[in-house]
């Protein structure tokens, strides 16, 4: 059993299909990036592994613990998975430094103090320590991307989904949070990444997963999916992609 398993995962919206039979699996310590053309549904893949959308038949286990399962506490599940979205979602409302405590001692019952102490690492960590005052609209989109990394990390999660991390952002602040990606896949983070970023992909990735029209269509090592040819579609959005 992996840290993250699918298994023939469908999901519709209405009569549409968005996902057909998708099966994979990622190991614990596993960098996976999921790429293919947009409306391809890598976005509604990683959403429907921590429950964020319903699927409608197959089965995601987390570490055993079957997602779509009645009797599933969700929001303990999701806290044990970090979530990094394309618009960072930080609370406008909340400082820095609130937006990394307020799940530690909200969810995981920490105290103040050592929700404290464990942010103030996680900012060091990301570059971020000066900035613990302010609020997310006083910090560029980088800098923000690198706060959600961090308030992910601060409920000491078994793995990590990225949605797209670095879409929404500038092109001169796309290596800062890439950076600190690839500080984490270094240190054995398990990994699940939607993104476009295929130096990235290059850098890091174990595995590489291509979607199209709603199905996994290459499941392979980073490796093969870059030095021999893959099927006609992954060719032509590489193509499409390296050709910048």
């Amino acid at each position: 059993m992996g840290m993250i398993d699918f298994s023939n995962v469908s999901k519709w919206y209405g009569s549409f299909r968005v996902l057909t039979d998708c099966s994979t699996r990622i190991n614990k310590g596993e960098v996976v990036v999921v790429c293919g053309p947009s409306g391809s549904g890598k976005s509604t893949l990683i959403k429907c592994a921590n429950g964020l959308e319903p699927f409608q038949s197959g089965e995601i286990l987390i570490d055993g613990v079957s997602v779509g399962a009645p009797g599933t506490d969700l929001p303990k599940l999701r806290s044990r998975i970090g979530m990094v979205f394309q618009h960072f979602e930080l609370f406008p409302h909340l400082s820095i430094i609130e937006n990394l405590t307020l799940g530690q001692i909200r969810v995981l019952k920490r105290s103040p103090a050592e929700a404290l102490d464990k942010a103030m690492k996680l900012l060091e960590r990301v570059g971020l320590t000066e900035h613990a005052a302010k609020f997310p609209g006083q910090l560029s989109g980088g800098q923000q991307q690198r706060v959600a990394i961090a308030r992910a990390l601060a409920m000491d999660p078994i793995a990590m989904l990225f949605d797209e991390p670095t879409s929404a952002l500038d092109p001169e602040m796309v290596n800062e949070v890439l950076d600190v990606m690839v500080e984490l896949a270094g240190e054995g983070m398990t990994m699940m990444v939607v993104t476009h970023e295929m130096g990235f992909a290059r850098k890091v990735a174990d595995r590489v997963i291509f979607m199209d029209k709603g199905q996994i269509v290459e499941d392979c090592s980073k490796d093969d999916f870059f030095g021999t040819p893959r099927g006609p579609r992954a060719q032509e959005f590489l193509s499409k992609i390296l050709s910048h």
